[in-house]
């Protein structure tokens, strides 16, 4: 379909879905838009949806995504990321790519230059602007162009947390299109695992008896140079504690990985690598704590993860964090070694806190669901939809 043969907003219905995230499997953003996703099926079962990704060759949706229609490219992330802004650029409309789509949501901080299609963009953070250091060159340049294109052309913006909306507005505002929160939940999976269960993540990852653990991957951003030194000055007052950090290596690797060689921890320091979804419930289990000391977050979803597994919380006091733990997490400064160091201590060694902690983790998640975001994001649409109306009149 060409742009000029594109439908106008009351001629289309289908509501088209950027999953690549999930079908791609990009950590929490990724599970984020699986879970939005699947409650939006079950939340509108008569709204015609499509789902949309990139590296149509790679990717793996999973149920009950790999059930809709879908519409995809071939072309692999800076390629296509790269035809976006050009057409951003040039405004080149894309709206032919989309054939019979009547409002698309860009989850993956690509928004297409769209004519005849209503838009919603979510944010998850802004960290290229808040913490530029954390990020690639490469990255850095494509949000820093693109990223305030995208934000005036959407009809409708989602941020993560009330935390990525004052960033939102502050650095890039103000909007002509509304800013709504809608946050993210705990997908029913994650509770407590069975001692069966528990005791085969601990023999497939070789882990010891006690230990506190980071989920995340392993960049600048969540802060894991200062959990070395927390681990280290623990070791070095007479209370080793077993960490063990599950997920992959991601940008800026290698000063992590020559830290930990430096400080010869040995044994205390655990790395099992990215852990499939189906061993978290198990490994969240297992572990005495559960310690997030990122400098910054979008949302920070494995801290509500850890607490519907029943595993107290140590987490930073940063961005969105409080939002999301509440009075559930024990919350410190990530850039206070000392103070990280002794809140770690104090849930190791204190049985009433960690129940406590543990009870109050449960309240603080069921605070959260994907049925209520589905709700939340379907008004959204609607909104959108009329703000297109207004704005092509």
């Amino acid at each position: 379909m060409t742009p000029s043969a594109a439908p106008t907003y009351s001629d289309a219905q289908a509501i088209c879905i950027d999953v690549s995230p999930a079908v791609h499997g990009r950590a929490g953003i990724g599970r984020y838009v699986q879970s939005v996703t699947a409650a939006l099926l079950t939340a509108a079962p008569e709204q015609p949806f499509v789902m949309f990704y990139n590296r149509a060759a790679q990717a793996r949706p999973e149920p009950p995504l790999d059930r809709v229609p879908a519409l995809n490219n071939a072309l692999a992330d800076k390629p296509w990321r790269l035809r976006v802004l050009l057409a951003q650029l040039m405004r080149r409309c894309q709206d032919g790519m989309l054939p019979g789509v009547g409002l698309f949501h860009a989850t993956d901080h690509v928004l297409p230059c769209l004519k005849h299609i209503a838009s919603v963009f979510t944010v998850y953070d802004v960290t290229f602007a808040v913490y530029p250091e954390t990020q690639t060159v490469l990255n850095r340049w494509f949000l820093k162009l693109a990223f305030p294109r995208f934000l005036r052309a959407a009809h409708a913006v989602i941020a993560i947390s009330e935390s990525t909306r004052r960033d939102l507005l502050r650095l890039f505002g103000p909007f002509d299109a509304s800013v709504h929160v809608v946050y993210g939940a705990v997908d029913a999976r994650f509770q407590p695992a069975t001692p069966d269960a528990v005791a085969r993540v601990r023999t497939r990852y070789r882990l010891p008896e006690r230990f506190v653990l980071f989920v995340g991957t392993i960049e600048p951003r969540k802060n894991l140079a200062r959990l070395l030194e927390a681990i280290c000055t623990l070791r070095e007052a007479g209370t080793p504690v077993p960490l063990v950090i599950a997920g992959r290596a991601g940008w800026h690797y290698r000063p992590f990985a020559d830290q930990l060689r430096r400080t010869a921890l040995g044994g205390l320091v655990i790395l099992p690598g990215p852990v499939p979804d189906a061993h978290l419930p198990a490994l969240y289990s297992a572990a005495e704590a559960f310690v997030f000391p990122s400098l910054y977050e979008g949302f920070g979803l494995p801290v509500l993860e850890a607490m519907a597994c029943g595993t107290p919380v140590v987490a930073s006091q940063a961005a969105s964090l409080p939002e999301v733990a509440g009075e559930a997490a024990l919350l410190v400064d990530p850039h206070d070694v000392r103070q990280l160091a002794a809140s770690i201590r104090q849930v190791w060694q204190d049985a009433g806190l960690r129940a406590e902690l543990r009870g109050k983790g449960w309240q603080q998640v069921g605070r959260f669901s994907w049925e209520k975001a589905a709700q939340q994001t379907l008004r959204i649409y609607q909104e959108a939809r009329q703000v297109a109306h207004a704005r092509h009149a």
